[in-house]
């Protein structure tokens, strides 16, 4: 068994309601796949890149499971595609109902054309690192040198509101 940390967002509503709704759901989807024994608050943070959409909502679960990189990969896509995301029609970085990334597959470092490990974009996003460091603040990060924890706290400060904290009963409850 391999403790996977994965991360979760969206911004459009999906069949599960708002996008709280939708990482509650995915989260309980996820169970499926291993054992989630663990999960970060939701984080309502700013869009990346295309910043004419909504908020994100985003989080990190850590799931406990027997599935190679590929196969979670792929269980990961069909999940995605469950709550309507279509991968064929996006804008980068643009507005989606869920997206689920593996950002860390126990201290594997793998570099495909399909799925890289830790995820190339980890470092440099809050929005990912916060939730990651809540749940797993000392875990480090393959290839960095550094912990969940320090590379959150090596980011530029200054943009507060840009990640920060929800509440939701939905997520609480699920």
């Amino acid at each position: 068994m391999t403790i996977v940390y994965i991360g979760l967002g969206g911004n459009l509503p999906s069949i599960a309601g708002a996008p709280e709704a939708t990482l509650a759901s995915a989260a309980e989807r996820l169970a499926s796949l291993g054992r989630v024994v663990r999960r970060s608050r939701l984080y309502s943070t700013a869009p990346v890149g295309f910043a004419s959409q909504p908020r994100f909502v985003n989080a990190v679960v850590a799931l406990e499971t027997e599935l190679d990189p590929r196969a979670l990969l792929d269980a990961l896509l069909g999940i995605e595609r469950e709550f309507g995301r279509d991968r064929s029609f996006s804008v980068p970085n643009g507005p989606r109902t869920l997206d689920l990334d593996i950002l860390l597959y126990g201290t594997e470092v793998i570099y495909g054309t399909a799925l890289q490990v830790p995820h190339p974009r980890l470092t440099g996003r809050a929005f990912v690192l916060a939730p990651l460091s809540e749940i797993a603040p000392d875990e480090p990060v393959p290839g960095t040198g550094q912990t969940a924890r320090q590379l959150l706290e090596g980011l530029a400060a200054g943009e507060d509101d840009a990640v920060r904290p929800m509440e939701s009963a939905i997520w609480r409850a699920s």
